[in-house]
């Protein structure tokens, strides 16, 4: 399954109890388009023992299994939650508009630039008895497919 969302807690080391070995734990707000527009909330657990260098806010793809984890809350009710064990979560980089009063980078490149690293396109010209030859090969190939057409059809009327 992979998700994409918001992180909205920055990421805390933790240790499993069974094994002691450490992975990475953080809640994610996904947000939905369409006709049911309300927010889902997952509990990241990024199963490597290396940070992931991602911060509260960042907009990430997240890539795992998901599970429900049920336990008791505080109150002694049951309750549970959208769990994703994740072996990817990787910060995605949103495109942003530029207001009109800042330039853009790609605005301060100067054109001059470009076209000095732009490999130059150049044109082929076939000599023309090349070409000529080329044509004779595609109209002989369609000769032999009308012909072996026609054998095919009169095998089937005879």
């Amino acid at each position: 399954m992979q998700a994409f969302g918001n992180l909205a807690s920055q990421p805390e080391r933790r240790v499993t109890k069974t094994t002691n070995k450490g992975y990475y734990e953080f809640r994610l707000a996904e947000s939905q388009r369409g006709v049911d527009n309300s927010t889902t909330w997952y509990t990241v657990r990024v199963m490597l023992d290396e940070n992931p260098k991602l911060n509260k806010g960042d907009f990430v793809k997240v890539t795992g299994k998901l599970k429900t984890d049920f336990y008791l809350s505080r109150e002694g009710q049951p309750t549970g939650t959208l769990l994703i064990i994740a072996f990817d979560a990787s910060k995605v980089f949103k495109l942003t508009a530029v207001p009109d009063g800042e330039k853009s980078v790609a605005a301060v490149v100067p054109k001059e630039a470009v076209k000095e690293k732009a490999p130059a396109v150049q044109q082929v010209r076939l000599q023309e008895p090349v070409q000529e030859k080329i044509q004779a090969q595609a109209r002989e190939r369609q000769v032999a497919a009308v012909a072996q057409e026609e054998s095919d059809w009169s095998t089937l009327y005879s």
